[in-house]
């Protein structure tokens, strides 16, 4: 696959994931819900609100008892919001009620107790009220059966306050995709670890790891592996049972390239795609099990997983895709002719962009700096002051 095009790349990894990818129903219970995405449309299984109810303080009448104004009214009784049987109200009284009471049977308005005055066991009250005022009634808000959510809607808690008002317990949702992230090579260690001259940290791990759940799905294994085959496959067999394997590190052209020398012999695609950061790039099916490969240097690795495979999880999940806008540049630059450029660059308030460090792949703290990546296209080589750029959001 050499020097293949950043969009050919692309849309063979979606077609890779795409079986793994497919929405696949899981039951969790609404605690665990937020976020999710509904995989079915949602019924209703009640009336909301279940039972005939006064949505004031006040007092609960018959409107026609209103008709001349002020009127005075004998107080028959008192509701709570409580579990009750409904009272019977006769007309010409009032019963005083609380905010969700049930409603007495032969009222057909409620009174808000700041329309009224009490003295001892009677209340006056001195507005007018039509029937139906302040009662809310069994199904005014939805009926048993009518779609109470629809499918493919990610969950925030009004939705979760709307499933549990109507006394469900668990939701249908889009089981995560469950990703493995293998990093590799003999030169890394675990952050923490004193290093010896000749080896880095393994941020990769970290990074993958954390792309992968910001992106919606849920990593079940992750390990790093040296530059030795049979742990290599004894990596991939363990990293099957997830839907997805992501490698980073040994895909180039040189020695000690584990990931390459481990998946060729099982028809592993290795070579470049046309973008900067991120040329070496390899894809490989493993007893199943799609497998992306991302070159080791961690800046081609987070932005190798940001342009492949970010999109797709983030569909699968229901989140919103990363947002692209066009921004002038505050200073020129010069691009490599052929290769899409990745750079990074930081968003200022006026909505100009200003590149931040340089191109390389091993530059992490200018990837830190960033908030955005300026896109640079194949043909484009020069840029300049005040030119419009896409960028995608960090």
């Amino acid at each position: 696959m050499p020097h293949t095009s950043v969009d050919d790349h692309a849309a063979l990894v979606a077609a890779m994931l795409a079986p793994a990818l497919m929405p696949r129903p899981e039951t969790v219970p609404l605690d665990d819900a937020l976020d999710r995405v509904t995989a079915s449309a949602v019924a209703s299984p009640v009336d909301l609100p279940l039972f005939r109810n006064s949505q004031m303080d006040g007092y609960a009448v018959v409107a026609a008892d209103l008709a001349t104004l002020p009127v005075t009214l004998p107080i028959a009784g008192e509701i709570a919001a409580r579990p009750s049987d409904p009272l019977p109200l006769l007309p010409g009284s009032a019963v005083r009620i609380m905010t969700g009471g049930v409603m007495p049977r032969g009222a057909d308005a409620v009174v808000p107790v700041e329309d009224t005055t009490v003295d001892g066991n009677h209340v006056t009250i001195t507005r007018p009220r039509s029937a139906g005022d302040f009662v809310r009634n069994p199904g005014s808000d939805i009926h048993r059966g009518d779609r109470l959510l629809p499918g493919g809607l990610r969950l925030a808690s009004r939705h979760l306050a709307a499933l549990a008002a109507a006394g469900l317990t668990t939701i249908d949702v889009v089981a995560r995709v469950t990703v493995a992230v293998i990093t590799t090579g003999s030169e890394l260690v675990p952050p923490g670890v004193e290093p010896v001259l000749g080896q880095v940290f393994d941020s990769n791990g970290t990074a993958l790891a954390a792309a992968v759940r910001a992106a919606g799905g849920v990593v079940t294994f992750r390990t790093h592996v040296l530059d030795d085959r049979d742990a290599m496959l004894a990596a991939l067999h363990r990293a099957t049972a997830a839907d997805v394997i992501l490698t980073s590190g040994g895909i180039s052209m040189g020695d000690y390239e584990v990931v390459r020398e481990t998946l060729e012999p099982f028809g592993a695609r290795v070579g470049h795609v046309a973008m900067q950061p991120g040329g070496p790039q390899a894809t490989a099916v493993f007893e199943g099990t799609p497998v992306i490969c991302f070159p080791g240097n961690p800046v081609s690795t987070q932005l190798s997983f940001e342009v492949f495979v970010a999109p797709l999880l983030r569909e699968v999940a229901g989140l919103p895709a990363a947002v692209r806008r066009w921004r002038p540049l505050t200073a020129g630059t010069a691009s490599m002719a052929g290769k899409r450029q990745f750079l990074r660059g930081r968003a200022d308030a006026e909505g100009r962009v200003t590149l931040v460090a340089g191109p390389g792949s091993h530059l992490v703290a200018g990837l830190a700096a960033s908030t955005v990546l300026v896109i640079v296209p194949e043909q484009v080589t020069e840029l300049a002051a005040g030119d419009s750029v896409e960028t995608w959001e960090l």
